[in-house]
């Protein structure tokens, strides 16, 4: 259908019915005008929602890690204590140059 031509007979059906009464004097005018205003963009606010959000996803994150760290070690996964293994791996380089005549 014709844009324009549905235009004008909507306008039309709309002069055809008379004014009601019970619509108080400029309601259109005042609805008008609170549709125009905007509300300002707070720069703040939306910081602070971004921050909501991602402090939500670390909180889900971190009892994720928390229940999978309570869970019980797979078969042939190495035991023991972490710090220990730690140490090791970080000290075989001295280790195996203590025994050399390296000076490195």
């Amino acid at each position: 259908m014709n844009l324009a031509q549905l235009e004008r007979k909507l306008i039309a059906a709309g002069r055809a019915q008379p004014p009601d009464d019970r619509v108080p004097y400029a309601f259109e005018k005042r609805i008008l005008a609170r549709l125009a205003v905007r509300p300002v963009l707070d720069g703040w606010e939306l910081w602070a929602r971004a921050l909501w959000r991602a402090a939500a996803a670390c909180a889900a994150i971190t009892l994720l890690l928390g229940a999978w760290s309570f869970l019980p070690p797979e078969e042939g996964a190495p035991t023991g204590d972490l710090s220990q293994q730690l140490e090791q791996t970080l000290l075989a380089a001295v280790d195996q140059g203590a025994g050399s005549d390296s000076t490195w």
